[in-house]
């Protein structure tokens, strides 16, 4: 255990997290997302675990990872086949964990399912989850770490 880092960051992904840069995307799926097929198209060419909830994972990882403000897609999320407009309880927690990180409000785009693996595809890594409902699937791009933060 390290002071000020969420216990379920683990080695492998505290590396990962730390040598993505500005503008590289990080894949938080659920159980079901075919990550081991996926992640061996990412740089980091391996699936990352963390066995919790999408939601618990997502505030995990936010609390150390910044997102972009330089585009609009910065947070997404994988739309419901033939629902793009509905939201699921899985999606609305982590929206929470979103805006709380961040301190306001800060919706997720929604992506096609398709469209989401092909993001996935050419992200940084993929972290999958312990998270056993569907659409736990969400797409972030890493923002920068101003010269002034602590």
């Amino acid at each position: 255990m390290l002071k000020g880092i969420h216990p379920l960051l683990n080695a492998d992904v505290l590396q990962a997290l730390r040598a993505m840069g500005h503008g590289d995307d990080l894949i938080i799926a659920d159980t079901n997302f075919p990550a081991a097929s996926v992640a061996k198209q990412t740089v980091h060419g391996k699936p990352l675990r963390i066995d919790a909830p999408a939601a618990e994972v997502v505030k995990a990882v936010l609390s150390l990872y910044p997102l972009d403000t330089f585009v609009d897609d910065s947070a997404a999320r994988m739309e419901i086949v033939g629902k793009p407009d509905e939201i699921p309880p899985v999606q609305t927690e982590v929206q929470k964990e979103i805006d709380k990180a961040e301190g306001k409000a800060w919706p997720m785009i929604s992506v096609e399912r398709y469209a989401f693996y092909e993001r996935a595809k050419q992200a940084y890594c993929v972290i999958q989850t312990g998270e056993r409902r569907f659409y736990g699937c969400f797409a972030f791009r890493k923002g920068v770490v101003p010269p002034d933060a602590e």
